[in-house]
């Protein structure tokens, strides 16, 4: 039986504990340290955790109560947990991005590896099965030899507008910039899949469109007071109240109020910030964004991020030398160049689970290595996972300052 502690009860620890309670013959929560009493005592209830902190420190100052460690703090608030968990002998499991500095990310790597825990990163994309079968695919030599990818995420308008225009990751101060926030999953998956190292990035992309120079004429600083919202495509009324009329009261909506009621809902657009309009926000992190990347022996990729899509899975494509391969998260088309044939495979999703099976998949991994002693079950390790996240560092400098950078 592997021993949980879950360090932050919000959306991302409480979706792990989720896969730890519905496996409860390998696993259980065990304690929880979270600073707000409503998410704290919420985990609490559902796992009869008996050994629970409001504090990060209040944990860490007890002799080591689980096996496991999930850090899933704010981004600003991965680093200290760490390493103080891992200095107690904790096994780790990092939300990502590990940190919102390059100097971060690499302190928490250095002091974690040299602790000799079981350490992993939650790039739960590595862990789809989808991913399993795009990355069998290039390894089996489908395609033949790699040479370019083109790379999509498709953010959605309105989960675009919800998560960073009018929510936590809307500005770099204080979350971190928008490809490290939202897209350093998909760097670390283009490296994952390519199975070489990024040598050298160049990058560009704004923030265009979500500011107050586009506000349409007449429009008001909230939507519940706007003469324009029925016509307006980032309407919060017709996002969240419509998601609750039609019975959805977890995520987005529950973000709102602790109260999911028309009322409490109606509230929150009156009073709180998913209520304002978005092109009145504080947001500053980019709405596009595009990132050309060289790996080793010369293989390249692009990757773009976009808030201006429908809500959708990643789209790819691999082109090789034998063949050429586009996915879009749920089945991948191989094109044989010497038979012609097309072929279609899907990877059996577990769509009932986060990230396409992802956080299933990273959960079912990292227990099983904790239970066997045996590293190799982590795809999402220490060193590499660095390596995606420098990347990602290189790719902001190159968009800020104009350049090509080295990783």
């Amino acid at each position: 039986m592997v021993r949980y502690a879950i360090v932050g009860a919000g959306q991302r620890g409480a979706g792990y504990a989720g896969w730890i309670g519905r496996h409860g013959d390998r696993a259980r929560v065990v304690a929880v340290a979270e600073p707000r009493a409503r998410q704290r005592e919420a985990l609490t209830r559902e796992h009869g955790v008996a050994q629970v902190f409001s504090s990060w420190q209040e944990l860490a100052a007890r002799p080591r109560l689980a096996d496991v460690a999930i850090v899933s703090t704010q981004d600003a608030e991965h680093v200290e947990p760490a390493i103080a968990l891992a200095g107690k002998g904790y096994h780790l499991l990092v939300e990502k991005p590990l940190a919102p500095t390059a100097d971060e990310c690499t302190r928490l790597v250095d002091a974690v590896t040299r602790s000799g825990v079981l350490f992993a990163v939650c790039h739960v994309m590595r862990y789809r099965p989808y991913t399993r079968l795009v990355k069998r695919l290039v390894d089996d030599g489908r395609l033949g030899e790699v040479m370019s990818v083109d790379h999509v995420e498709p953010v959605g308008h309105w989960h675009y507008a919800h998560s960073y225009v009018r929510g936590n990751w809307r500005r770099s101060d204080q979350a971190s910039f928008m490809l490290l926030a939202k897209s350093g999953h998909d760097i670390d998956w283009l490296r994952h899949v390519v199975g070489k190292p990024v040598e050298r990035v160049s990058s560009f992309g704004s923030l265009r469109h979500f500011r107050r120079a586009s506000q349409p004429v007449g429009a008001a600083d909230r939507c519940l007071d706007c003469a324009v919202e029925p016509t307006c495509p980032y309407s919060a009324s017709r996002l969240y109240l419509g998601m609750l009329r039609e019975g959805r009261t977890g995520w987005p909506v529950s973000v709102l109020t602790d109260e999911v009621t028309e009322e409490g809902v109606t509230e929150a657009l009156r009073t709180g910030p998913y209520g304002r309009c978005v092109y009145a926000c504080d947001n500053d992190v980019v709405d596009h964004q595009v990132v050309a990347m060289e790996f080793a022996d010369g293989v390249t990729a692009t990757f773009t991020m976009t808030g201006f899509t429908p809500h959708q899975d990643r789209q790819t494509r691999i082109f090789g030398t034998r063949g050429y391969l586009e996915g879009d998260g749920e089945a991948v088309r191989v094109h044989d160049f010497t038979s012609g044939a097309v072929e279609t495979l899907t990877a059996g999703l577990e769509t009932e689970e986060g990230h396409g099976g992802g956080d299933a998949g990273l959960m079912d991994a990292f227990t099983r290595a904790v239970e066997t002693g045996d590293a190799g079950h982590i795809l999402s390790g220490a060193l590499e996972s660095l390596e995606s996240h420098l990347t990602v560092f290189a790719a902001e400098r190159s968009r800020v300052l104009g350049r090509v950078e080295l990783v």
